[in-house]
């Protein structure tokens, strides 16, 4: 039987959206696979706009102001158009769901990027996302997700963001059990069906991270 899975992405590159390249291993692996998918976006504001060129947030025509983009369009880039927003989504319609990184889970997702361990999660993220772990259904976290988990499903899951103190720290006061893992790695929470690998936490090129999360996303299609 044919599994389907939800693609719940956070805007489009790696500073303030979901990470490209962590999308589209995802991609590649669920078809390879014969997997169906569907990519799943919030329609709200970006939290900020990044020039990916300099790293700097990009300004509007008005003196002083930032510039504002919506979520789901961005993300629909990355979906070649074919996306669907978080409100017309139902859990019960997928059998799993994967979390790519990038900067914007930490932004637009969450506020972990500025506030760490006090963060707060999107509560429709956060509610479409315990759907599928009240319902047993696998979730798949890749890069900086994991570090949310705790806000994102619950305390006391076992997962990776590959290793770094100060997220680690961040992880922990948050009551979430970090595993160390090299790049190529994945880490199974059996009893909560999360299943985390660390990808551009720790890649340095695109082969490192592909090996991680094409063994993330045969473990979680394995699962559902």
């Amino acid at each position: 039987m044919t599994k389907k899975v939800a693609l719940l992405i956070a805007g489009c590159g790696v500073y303030d959206g979901a990470e490209i390249y962590e999308t589209v291993l995802t991609l590649l692996r669920l078809d390879e696979h014969n997997a169906d998918y569907q990519f799943i976006a919030p329609d709200k504001p970006l939290a900020h706009v990044i020039n990916h060129k300099t790293g700097e947030e990009v300004s509007d025509s008005q003196p002083g102001g930032a510039a504002s983009r919506n979520l789901l369009v961005e993300a629909a880039r990355l979906a070649r158009g074919e996306i669907i927003a978080l409100s017309a989504a139902n859990p019960a319609d997928y059998d799993a769901v994967i979390l790519p990184g990038g900067f914007g889970v930490a932004k637009n997702f969450s506020t972990f990027a500025s506030e760490g361990a006090a963060c707060s999660v999107d509560l429709d993220v956060q509610a479409f996302v315990q759907a599928f772990h009240q319902a047993k259904k696998p979730i798949g976290l890749m890069c900086i997700t994991p570090a949310i988990t705790a806000k994102l499903i619950q305390p006391g899951i076992l997962c990776t963001i590959g290793k770094d103190a100060a997220v680690e720290d961040a992880m922990a006061n948050m009551g979430l059990l970090h595993q160390n893992c090299l790049v190529d790695g994945i880490v199974v929470d059996d009893q909560h069906k999360v299943v985390t690998t660390p990808a551009y936490m720790q890649a340095s090129r695109i082969t490192e991270a592909k090996a991680g999360i094409f063994k993330l996303v045969d473990k979680v299609l394995a699962m559902a």
